[in-house]
């Protein structure tokens, strides 16, 4: 498949994927969507991979829908209400749902403004990092619409029930100040510094034994939707797994000697 509207590239163990419509604000297009479902099937299936950074090319994380395209009904805003229906369970929301089967960690490194579907991107992210300047909104009602995507179940998880009803209803921008005293983003960096940060936290975050990371992830997630015996059940079986791994004995080992571990995976 021929990768369109986005960057792909792989370093040291770190995937980059960069949303790449930088005159369109980095908002979706049909073929984006199709490279983005594309390279996280490459990302999760090359074990030289450990963790993935989400960012925009230019001035913008993601402006979301493509304004343009609303506008004339066209492409994935074309048709009745069912066409629709269809064009967004079989468009856009391949995404939310691929990013949810995503065994390793994803870090979104916000370089501007991340808006309606594109803060629902950022939201689908395990880490946020935002450049100091950078806003965010949920922004469908501003223009008629609700959050697409799975917005409104993405940002209620991260930020609580209330300030998300506030956010959607409103459709109010915030700034990054706000937006970390809420949870929504981890931290703000300097714009210059954002890539370098992202790439050092990824780099932390590789330097863990891999499958343990995986399934640590897995069990957070998982964790949510489980009463306290499941969690604990869960837990039991993740960890009969990984401490029978090499990388347990490696880990271990590494630290009665007083030495850096070096993971295999």
């Amino acid at each position: 498949m021929q990768i369109q509207d986005i960057l792909y590239e792989v370093s040291d163990g770190i995937a980059t994927l960069t949303l790449n419509r930088p005159d369109a604000r980095n908002a979706y297009s049909e073929e984006m969507i199709d490279s983005i479902v594309y390279v996280l099937d490459l990302a999760e299936e090359d074990d030289s991979v450990r963790c993935l950074i989400i960012t925009g090319a230019g001035g913008a994380f993601s402006a979301g829908g493509d304004i343009k395209l609303m506008l004339d009904h066209e492409g994935m805003f074309e048709g009745d209400p069912v066409r629709l229906r269809s064009r967004y369970k079989r468009g856009i929301q391949r995404i939310p749902r691929r990013l949810a089967r995503f065994e390793k960690p994803v870090i979104a490194a916000i370089n501007g403004p991340a808006v309606g579907a594109g803060l629902d991107l950022a939201c689908m992210c395990d880490i946020r990092i935002a450049a100091n300047g950078a806003r965010f909104g949920s922004t469908f009602v501003k223009i008629g619409l609700i959050p697409g995507d799975g917005g409104a179940y993405f940002l209620a998880r991260i930020i609580g029930f209330p300030r998300a009803l506030d956010l959607v209803l409103t459709g109010r921008l915030i700034d990054t100040i706000e937006a970390e005293r809420i949870g929504l983003i981890n931290e703000i960096v300097d714009p210059s510094e954002l890539m370098e940060h992202a790439r050092r936290r990824a780099e932390k975050i590789a330097s863990n034994a891999p499958l343990a990371v995986r399934l640590a992830k897995s069990a957070v997630y998982e964790s949510w939707d489980l009463t306290m015996d499941g969690a604990l059940n869960l837990a039991a079986s993740y960890q009969g797994i990984v401490q029978n791994t090499p990388d347990h004995d490696e880990g271990v080992r590494a630290m009665v000697e007083g030495r850096a571990p070096n993971f295999k995976g």
